[in-house]
């Protein structure tokens, strides 16, 4: 992500390419592609697409392998990431790499992407955390406790701003923008993981919860840059992932202090939360004030997923319908042409980020050309299907109202679709975008991005965020499962 427009600038040497081996009983929808090495886009009427049978991918067999992969962006003692514009400097253990691209291993790619963003760290800690890894008594899981003390690296470092978006491999602080949305969602995967931490590095997390609660009750109520680093704003999803870390703060049975101020931090950025709707469009608006083209912005659903925003506010989905239309609906001047293919053939759509925007990690600031749909945007929306379901299963009833009937009917859901069946149908809804994000993989390696007229991979190759968000749908299609035993359960 570049200041204003999303382009990620690092340095890092090659990380191996091997993968590993995909369990035996995975059966993936099949042919995956090959990355695209043509950059000019193809019309979607040329491609001949096999029929994809939607029910056949075995998603934790998959997210088994793609947890390996999200894994080789991990930096340990023994697993060490070189900065290539100074060989002389190694990453610490504990650094989360937003992607091992950067210009000079990749020809067609001039974005680098090899730093460690604070806000995808925590979010993917917490995939890291959900799989329970085995441990000794006493002694913690080695990945997660080398993350808190990466992570303490660089906010000791950063103290010239306590809410740097980005470091370098060796914990200093980039030039880059402040983002405080991150301090929130490090204590969030802070508490999380604190269960599965050694007493050393559970002392030194509570220490950085502290530090992190003491920033974040001073500047909750300012704008600050928000998801896509792109504007300084009221931010919505700053605000609900703010919300998320003080109401996990305030409830949590780890021994934690709670600080004075919390409960009117809570009051506070519920209302404001509020003055994002807009009862005119109909949606939550991403920013305040609102940027022309920049609504409806998947913000709003990685806010419900990250953030503290309930899965059945029916604001909530409106906005995700009318999100989906933007990049599905026949008509839309914004619908991607791989999406009328793939409806063809049981999959998808796949998503984007916003109507206007331009960004797609192969050029340089100004000379992208848009569509091009993200597997991260595309994950996040079958994650929220599955979480409606999840509720729909458990009460019995359909958050069913005028505003969320869009989202409902666009699954082919009504007022007279019994609850096992709204249940079933929104599976199957979701179920067709993992698929679509399995299909145009390379052999199940993701990318940040998609052609929207071909399909094919483009921009950073191996985004840990793309795989971060995958294992979280599926954790929500499955109750937490995921390698094979029952995963452990993230508080929100």
């Amino acid at each position: 992500m570049s200041e204003m427009t999303h382009a990620r600038a690092s340095a890092h040497a090659p990380v191996p390419s091997a993968s590993p081996p995909l369990p035996s009983d995975t059966a993936v929808a099949e042919p995956t592609h090959a990355r695209a090495s043509a950059q000019t886009p193809v019309p979607s009427t040329s491609l001949n697409l096999q029929k994809v049978d939607v029910i056949s991918s075995n998603f934790q067999a998959i997210a088994q392998h793609m947890f390996m992969l999200m894994m080789r962006n991990m930096a340990s003692d023994g697993y060490v990431f070189v900065d290539p514009t100074n060989s002389q400097v190694f990453s610490r253990a504990g650094c989360i790499i937003a992607s091992p691209s950067y210009p000079a291993n990749t020809a067609t790619i001039d974005q680098d992407y090899v730093f460690n963003w604070v806000r995808d760290a925590a979010i993917t800690v917490l995939e890291i955390a959900a799989t329970t890894p085995p441990t000794a008594p006493g002694q913690g899981v080695q990945s997660l406790i080398d993350y808190v003390a990466f992570a303490q690296l660089c906010l000791s470092n950063g103290t010239q701003s306590m809410a740097r978006g980005c470091f370098t491999i060796a914990g200093q602080p980039r030039s880059w923008s402040d983002q405080n949305d991150g301090p929130a969602l490090q204590s969030v995967a802070l508490l999380a993981i604190y269960p599965q931490l050694n007493m050393a590095a559970q002392q030194t997390a509570a220490e950085m919860i502290a530090t992190n609660l003491q920033f974040l009750l001073g500047v909750y109520q300012q704008p600050t840059t928000n998801l896509w680093e792109e504007h300084n704003a009221y931010s919505f999803f700053a605000r609900a992932a703010q919300l998320r870390c003080f109401e996990a703060v305030k409830t949590n049975t780890l021994g934690i202090a709670i600080p004075d101020g919390v409960d009117a931090a809570i009051a506070w950025l519920k209302s404001s939360l509020d003055e994002h709707w807009s009862e005119q469009e109909q949606i939550y608006l991403s920013l305040l004030p609102p940027i022309a083209g920049y609504d409806p912005n998947i913000d709003i659903i990685c806010a419900s997923l990250y953030g503290a925003i309930p899965f059945t506010d029916t604001r909530l989905l409106a906005t995700a319908a009318k999100i989906r239309s933007v990049w599905a609906d026949d008509g839309s001047p914004h619908q991607y042409p791989i999406n009328v293919t793939d409806r063809a053939h049981g999959m998808g759509p796949l998503l984007g980020r916003y109507p206007s925007d331009f960004y797609d990690g192969d050029a340089r600031d100004g000379q992208s050309t848009g569509n091009h749909p993200w597997a991260l945007c595309t994950c996040n929306l079958a994650e929220l299907y599955y979480h409606v379901a999840n509720t729909i299963a458990a009460s019995q009833s359909l958050p069913l109202d005028p505003l969320s009937e869009p989202f409902f009917s666009q699954v082919g859901i009504t007022a007279q679709t019994s609850p096992a069946d709204a249940v079933n149908l929104l599976h199957a809804a979701a179920d067709a975008m993992l698929n679509a994000v399995i299909y145009h993989s390379d052999h199940l390696e993701l990318s940040e991005q998609f052609d929207g007229y071909t399909g094919y991979e483009k921009s950073v190759k191996n985004l840990t965020w793309s795989y971060a968000s995958f294992l979280s749908a599926v954790r929500a299609k499955t109750s937490g499962t995921i390698l094979g035993v029952t995963a452990h359960a993230i508080e929100r």
